[in-house]
Order: C-alpha cells, then structure tokens, then sequence
C-alpha cells in the first residue's frame, strides 16, 4: 500500500513544484532576455516571479510555502547558464520571503497582495543598487547620478537630488508592484476554476531525481578552498576602501590570475566580449561624466578614469570570486554537512525538482509565447500545478 505523505511531506512537495515551476519560467524568460539584451531584465523577472507566487498562494494557502519555494527556486539558478548565480539567488529568496511575511500578516485579499507585489517588486530595484555597488562600489551610484543629472540639463531641467531619482523609481515599481500582485490574484483565483486535466505527454509516469549539487567532470571542489574565497571576498573590499586603489588592484589582481588558472572552465563570462565591452564603457563614462557638477560640462578627468579603473577591476574579481564560491559550494562535504543538520525534506525536494526540471521547461509557453500572451503563459504553470504534484507523491 502507497505510504501517503504528512502535511509536512506534502508542503515541501508542493513547494518543490512552485520552485521548479517558477525556475523552469525563470530559465525561459531569463535566457531570452540575456539573449537579447532587453534593458531592466531583473525587474521584469520579478514581476513574473510575483505574478506566479501570489498565484499559486490562491492554490495552496499553506503557511511557509513561498518561503520553502524559494530556497527551492534560488538553488535551481545554478543550472542557468550565467556564470554568477548568488545575485540571482538573494534576488529570489527576498522575494519569497517580503511575499511570504506580507501575506502571513495581512491575509489573502486585495490589500495584502497589492502591497506584497510592492515589496516584492521594489526588492529588484534595491537588490540592484546593492549588487551594483557590490560588484563596482559605490563610485558608480555617484556616476549614475552626474549622468542623469547631464541628462536632465540638456532638458533644461535643474539637477535632481538622489532622494528625488529614487523616489520617482519607486513611484514606478510600486505602480507595478500593484499590477503584478491583483494579476497573480486573480490568475490563482481563474485557475482554481479551470480544469487541471492535461494532455497524456504531461502525465509522465516517472521522474528522474537528479543530484543538485552534481559537479563537471573538469571542476575540482577543496573545502578549504571555499573558506579561503570566502574570507578574500571582504578582505579585498576593505582593502579598495581603506588602503586605496593601488593595494586593492594589486591583491585583486592576485587573487584573479590564481583563481583564473584554477577555475578556467567555469569563468566562461570574463571570455565575452560583451562583458569587456561594458566595463570599457563604464571606464569611458566615468572619466567623462566624474566631474560634471564642478565643471558643468563634460571633459577628460584624471580622477574618473582611475575611478573607473577601479570599478572594472573590482568587477572582474568580483565575478572571479563569486564564481569560485558557486564551484566549491557544491562541495561533497558541503551536501553531507546539509543532510546531517537534517534538511533531508528539502534535499530530495531538490532532488524531484531538478529531474522535472527539463520536462516542465519542454511543456511550457516559449519565451517568444509568454511576450505575445503573457497572462496565458503565467496562467498555464498553475493549472498544470496539482497534476505535477500527483506525480511528485509518486516518486
């Protein structure tokens, strides 16, 4: 007799089909985006991400399921092809957490999803103001800012002041925010009424479980090794930010000329042209665009060209290391730590997840189908959403 799972069992399975329900549509949209080079690419997989959250809430109204489908989705990143994935996944675990918080406090009505889209949608826009003065320090918010502000002038417009430019992003994610949250409302609350019967090529009859934390055959993982990235990662910054540019550059470029000859394989971004054409950028605008409000004008600065040479070389070891650390944390002392301190649900979760992961992505809209009808194609995981998790009891 099939053993049935407890409520427990059955909200990590259910978990486990939102996260790779929204990872399979995160990986869709995702790789057109960075394809094409579509502007505010983050963003718009946010509003995605929120619309499918909020959704399948309408579905299964279960406390701690966003939170859990979450971890889920954030670990199933490190199959997209991007070489940096812990941006990506801090972006989706404060996503599932605002919409899991707003929901546990406000309930399931208008109001409450309406600010959880909110949160969630304005989490992108301060994920990425911290991952950019992460990953360029802060120099590059005060080069955002001169540029704007030349901008405006051209306009005959006076400067703005920071406050007023974040202030009017906000005003547009929270609009946003707003459409995003009524939509996977009323989506969820559509699907409910819907049909979940689908096609026999849906009704696989078996999931492959696949290791999540699988490595190539050509990386090589040191426990070691991953405690010593992360110790460098804050060392490194401190030293740019204390010790000054000459140091810092000195030890981040150590630390990429090793770090490139171990992990060669893995670095596939720094072999792009793309990536080196916009630090290029990036270098020319600063030393352009430094001292605009001194001048009130553009001219060669002395002092921006460092800046921005120190933005490029902050970047480069920032994606070095980051993408060092995503390498060794698929360590096997790393997974045997995790099934020690009991997180066995949630690695077989994982584990269902990551074998449903190449059907779920075959049987759902293209990325060409979700811009053409986008309503549709976010509908379409929460109706396959209860027939998935049949076939995730089974295994």
């Amino acid at each position: 007799m099939e053993q049935k799972p407890n409520k427990q069992d059955d909200l990590w399975l259910k978990a486990s089909v939102m996260g790779s329900l929204w990872a399979s549509m995160e990986i869709i949209v995702g790789s057109f985006l960075h394809n094409t080079r579509l502007p505010f690419a983050g963003s718009i997989l946010a509003f995605a991400g929120t619309v499918l959250l909020i959704g399948f809430y309408q579905l299964w109204h279960q406390k701690g399921l966003i939170i859990r489908a979450g971890f889920i989705t954030a670990l199933m990143k490190s199959v997209s092809p991007s070489a940096i994935i812990l941006g990506p996944m801090t972006g989706i675990l404060m996503e599932a957490a605002l919409i899991e918080l707003i929901l546990l406090l406000f309930g399931n009505n208008y109001f409450s999803v309406s600010l959880a889209g909110i949160f969630s949608l304005s989490s992108a826009l301060f994920h990425k103001i911290i991952s950019v003065a992460i990953l360029y320090g802060l120099d590059i918010l005060k080069l955002y800012l001169n540029i704007i502000n030349f901008a405006l002038k051209q306009f005959g417009t006076k400067e703005a002041e920071p406050v007023q430019i974040l202030s009017a992003l906000l005003f547009v994610y929270v609009f946003f925010g707003v459409i995003a949250g009524l939509t996977g409302y009323f989506l969820g609350k559509k699907a409910l009424t819907l049909s979940s019967e689908i096609t026999e090529k849906m009704l696989v009859k078996r999931v492959e479980k696949k290791e999540f934390m699988e490595i190539g055959a050509e990386s090589r993982t040191n426990i070691y090794l991953l405690l010593l990235h992360i110790l460098t990662v804050p060392l490194v910054l401190f030293i740019f930010n204390f010790y000054g540019f000459v140091w810092g550059a000195a030890l981040a470029a150590f630390y990429i000329f090793v770090a490139g000859f171990y992990y060669g394989k893995n670095l596939r971004r720094l072999r792009k042209p793309v990536f080196w054409s916009q630090l290029l950028i990036i270098v020319v605008l600063s030393t352009l665009f430094w001292d605009i409000k001194t001048l009130n004008g553009i001219h060669f600065s002395r002092e921006g060209f460092f800046a921005g040479l120190e933005m490029m070389i902050r970047a480069m070891f920032i994606i070095v290391a980051f993408t060092s650390l995503s390498v060794e944390l698929r360590n096997e002392k790393v997974k045997k730590f995790l099934e020690k301190i009991g997180v066995g649900k949630f690695y077989e979760s994982m584990r269902i997840a990551f074998g449903a992961l190449p059907q779920m992505i075959a049987l759902l809209p293209s990325a060409k189908e979700i811009f053409k009808q986008p309503l549709n194609s976010l509908l379409k995981p929460m109706i396959y959403a209860d027939s998935w998790l049949e076939i995730f009891k089974k295994q």
